[in-house]
């Protein structure tokens, strides 16, 4: 039988549905495109934006326009924050929300089995999502959707860091794969839907991490990015900490670098930078979400740090990391524009501390989207679609302007790149350690291999 995936959204989505795809290949399925006829169609949904859930919406219908005797299954946040919406679309067959992810293997391999849509709960547990490390991981999770009440008034999925977590990473890529950590987030920010759609923060233990790296490593991956929906919060209901994670998988053979995909500012502690620079296999680039450059904002938004704690960390990392002769620090930062009672003169503030104060290598520039369900979505003061859209021009100019001077100021230094396997126009690219793109005449001896270069 044959089945196919869809994804959107974050690379969580990504590894985790590469770790359904892996297990359903096992299990004896046959994995096909998304435009052909299959038997199953698997969707990992975003909701992060309307837009979002619109083109779910749209994958959704495609797949049933393509096989209308197919069986649909929808999982992801979208899934999660609105499944009667999703299980009245023609063709969709079940719906799993956050605390039912584990299962999704083994309800479509028991599908194979019977070619039958139900099937006793006790049987829907995946045998290859159970750690041998921790009691807490084993045993099914009730096909129900528990919600809990929040102050905003939406309803949050009720995993805890007591629920089970679906292990994930993603294959597929030579060089270079993103193992999920931790999910779910306990901030709920005030735009935010996350803690609804993925649940309270919670982290898989120490020794499954390091596990699935190996398993990785196994398959000669050189370069793995820790993901999760807030990285830094690892630890959460197991007694570990985040740098007690990154110290165990330092220490894993075959993985030559890491990087951490995204961390808030507030958990990014000296003691986190210090050991990182010490000589380990993280590399110097950091994905640090802002947000905004107005403490209004942050503070109404319910956001844990201010503009002085954000510098203050981005100027300890470069103490730490930088020297003469030596890579600058690549740092990734989140920004959205647009944000209920962001005036032009807020508005400044972060294109000015952005520019003149933390000058990072890169903008990730979203426009504020109204997320239904959130304080912020009652507020009064939301900004036009025009001006978010001229204020996001704004941040993007301001970012290749940004990321031309980053690469300069590393013009003659020495460092690594791994180069991946991709050919395009007779060339193929790789990422330096502080990640800057650079691309060499195509040479398959060079795939999945670190070369020192001088930029």
């Amino acid at each position: 039988m044959k089945i196919a995936f869809a994804t959107l959204g974050c690379k969580l989505n990504y590894a985790e549905t590469s770790t359904y795809e892996r297990g359903l290949r096992a299990a004896g399925w046959e994995v096909v495109s998304w435009a052909v006829k299959a038997d199953v169609y698997l969707l990992n949904t975003c909701a992060v934006t309307e837009t979002a859930e619109k083109k779910s919406r749209n994958l959704i219908r495609r797949a049933h326009r393509t096989a209308p005797d197919a069986r649909i299954a929808v999982t992801g946040c979208y899934a999660q924050l609105r499944p009667d919406e999703i299980q009245a679309l023609p063709g969709v067959w079940k719906v799993f929300g956050a605390d039912e992810k584990r299962q999704i293997v083994s309800a479509i391999s028991v599908f194979l089995e019977t070619e039958e849509a139900r099937a006793p709960e006790s049987s829907l547990r995946d045998p290859s999502q159970e750690s041998p490390c921790s009691a807490r991981l084993i045993g099914p999770l009730p096909l129900t959707r528990p919600r809990v009440a929040t102050d905003s008034g939406a309803q949050a999925s009720s995993a805890s860091p007591d629920s089970n977590i679906l292990g994930a990473y993603s294959t597929g890529e030579r060089t270079r794969s993103f193992l999920k950590v931790q999910d779910g987030c306990d901030n709920f920010c005030a735009y935010c839907t996350v803690p609804y759609a993925r649940g309270r923060s919670r982290s898989l233990p120490l020794c499954e991490v390091v596990r699935m790296a190996r398993e990785i490593a196994g398959q000669g991956v050189k370069e793995v990015v820790l993901t999760g929906v807030n990285t830094g919060d690892y630890g959460r209901g197991t007694g570990e900490s985040f740098l007690d994670l990154l110290k165990a998988l330092n220490e894993v053979d075959g993985i030559e670098r890491f990087r951490i995909s995204s961390i808030e500012p507030n958990l990014i502690t000296p003691e986190i930078v210090d050991w990182i620079a010490s000589g380990t296999k993280f590399q110097p680039h950091f994905h640090i979400p802002l947000q905004s450059g107005s403490d209004e904002l942050l503070r109404r938004v319910g956001r844990r740090y201010d503009t002085a704690l954000f510098a203050s960390r981005i100027d300890y990392i470069r103490q730490a990391f930088e020297a003469p002769g030596k890579p600058l620090v690549f740092f990734g930062i989140d920004v959205i524009v647009g944000l209920p009672g962001e005036t032009e003169e807020l508005f400044e503030e972060t294109y000015r501390f952005l520019k003149e104060r933390i000058r990072p290598a890169f903008l990730h520039v979203f426009p504020y989207s109204r997320r239904p369900g959130t304080r912020a979505a009652g507020w009064p003061d939301q900004v036009a679609e025009r001006i978010k859209a001229e204020r996001v021009a704004r941040l993007e100019a301001l970012s290749d302007e940004l990321h031309a001077g980053f690469v300069a100021a590393n013009k003659g230094i020495r460092t690594g790149v791994l180069w991946e396997s991709a050919q395009k126009g007779g060339l193929m690219g790789g990422y330096t350690a502080n990640y800057i793109r650079l691309e060499r005449p195509f040479d398959a001896s060079r795939i999945n291999q670190l070369e020192e270069v001088t930029l």
